[in-house]
């Protein structure tokens, strides 16, 4: 999806406005209506989130606030000023997607764009999870591009409650709040505390989640990986990521074991022989490091040559 850039309604009335202008319009939004035929045995039919702080929204900067809100639900205290050097874009009066998820890895958080369907949303918001989520409150061809947090929902009266602009727990019609998502492709965050774990994430899209987080924040990229592990033990991309988090920390041994593991139940993962060679050689176990090593060079692949590199190596100290 090409990102967007957001240009937000300053103040509630504006942003009131536009979804009354869409609620009298009587489309009907096809999630919603599939959602209310049959709506999933293992989704609460209401729920809202009590505790997330809101910030009121300054002119063009509901990113900044937005991603405030929901670290401070993830145990992160900072407020919105703190974050518009890294987040609010003054030549484009707005924040584009990626800022808003590099800006919550810094904060040690894992950033996690979720599915773009509603169930999917409402399922994180019905495990406790805000979910920052960007709308387009025009039409797209002058859009008002704007941040908000979904914190609630009540299926009775069809509704999603929203912090959003300067209105703290906004009711709108789901009906409304689906076009105006979906004019933004449906992208919604969640910026997640490490030992936490999204209700509705599979195991390489979280993975790919962690490692990004593993480039600013390797100590809270390895407790992500290590609360990943407890729901997806067998998966390869967080095995390795766990082992190379302990690593970058100076753990060998917790590195060995990561790695130990990953080869046990994907030995034809080279990198995991050779990650395992370099760990075990530092602890000064040549013998094994050589066996290891034998394993990725064997298996070959585009990393060739740093394994024999590594296997010079470890030769010339045995």
């Amino acid at each position: 999806m090409k990102l967007a850039v957001f240009a937000p309604a300053s103040c509630p009335r504006a942003i009131a406005s536009a979804a009354l202008v869409l609620a009298l319009a009587g489309c009907a939004a096809p999630q919603v209506v599939s959602l209310q035929q049959q709506w999933p045995q293992t989704l609460a039919p209401a729920a809202r989130i009590d505790g997330v702080p809101f910030y009121p929204q300054d002119d063009y900067q509901c990113g900044p606030a937005a991603l405030a809100m929901i670290a401070a639900a993830a145990g992160v205290q900072v407020q919105p000023e703190q974050l518009v050097g890294q987040v609010y874009l003054p030549a484009r009066q707005g924040s584009l997607q990626l800022e808003m998820l590099a800006a919550g890895r810094g904060l040690g958080l894992v950033t996690h764009r979720i599915r773009p369907d509603l169930e999917a949303l409402l399922q994180e918001v019905a495990a406790g999870n805000p979910v920052i989520v960007l709308q387009n409150l025009s039409f797209q061809f002058a859009p008002v591009w704007h941040y908000a947090v979904a914190i609630g929902f009540d299926r009775g009266s069809n509704t999603i409650l929203l912090h959003s602009g300067r209105t703290e727990k906004m009711e709108m019609s789901l009906h409304a709040f689906e076009r105006t998502w979906e004019r933004s492709g449906r992208w919604a965050m969640l910026a997640m505390a490490p030992d936490r774990l999204p209700a509705g994430a599979d195991a390489s899209a979280y993975a790919a989640s962690i490692a990004a987080l593993e480039r600013s924040s390797p100590a809270a990229a390895r407790k992500a990986y290590a609360a990943a592990l407890n729901r997806w033990p067998a998966d390869p991309v967080l095995q390795l990521g766990a082992g190379n988090t302990a690593y970058a920390q100076g753990d060998l041994r917790s590195a060995v074991q990561a790695y130990r593991k990953l080869v046990a139940t994907h030995p034809g993962i080279a990198d995991g022989w050779n990650n395992l060679a370099q760990a075990l050689l530092e602890q000064g176990q040549s013998r094994e490091a050589m066996a290891a090593i034998g394993k990725a060079v064997a298996l070959g692949g585009p990393r060739l040559d740093s394994y024999r590199q590594l296997q010079q190596q470890i030769q010339a100290k045995r």
